[in-house]
């Protein structure tokens, strides 16, 4: 049974391997029954498709490896607080529980700028935690963002 830090570790490699490939650096991975069953990064410059985030990435791949769309059982890892489109997508997918490392003050979608994730008006509801990993998903972030600037 892999531990939340296990998983959020994992997620991190991910987001430092999208940096590697010049993507911000964003990872995630789906646990199912205590296991990892995917892994995903940022790829919205490899794939030139603007819904390439990594909770995406992760999502598609574990419906597939699932066989289902409906997540239900799942616990996704990723590295910042989804946006709105990937909150939209959790909540579609009916994943049981997100955890994320850093808040997102710019377009986090889990409280940081909108609340998605949980509204009252919306017909699912899932467990939401943070700050696992935050200050190493805080620094492999603004690294990157500083090399951008030069």
């Amino acid at each position: 049974m892999i531990s939340d830090a296990e998983a959020m570790d994992a997620a991190l490699a991910e987001a430092q391997q999208a940096a590697e490939a010049g993507e911000v650096p964003i990872g995630a991975v789906m646990v199912y029954q205590g296991a990892i069953i995917v892994r995903g990064q940022n790829r919205v410059l490899r794939d030139n498709d603007p819904t390439a985030h990594a909770e995406i990435v992760v999502l598609r791949a574990a419906a597939a490896v699932l066989g289902n769309y409906r997540m239900n059982g799942c616990t996704l890892y990723v590295t910042l607080e989804p946006c709105a489109m990937c909150a939209g997508a959790m909540i579609h997918a009916r994943l049981d529980r997100l955890v994320f490392a850093a808040a997102d003050p710019k377009s986090g979608a889990c409280g940081s700028v909108l609340p998605v994730l949980n509204h009252p008006r919306l017909n699912h509801q899932m467990r939401v935690e943070q700050g696992i990993g935050a200050d190493e998903a805080g620094s492999l972030l603004r690294e990157f963002f500083r090399e951008r600037r030069g």
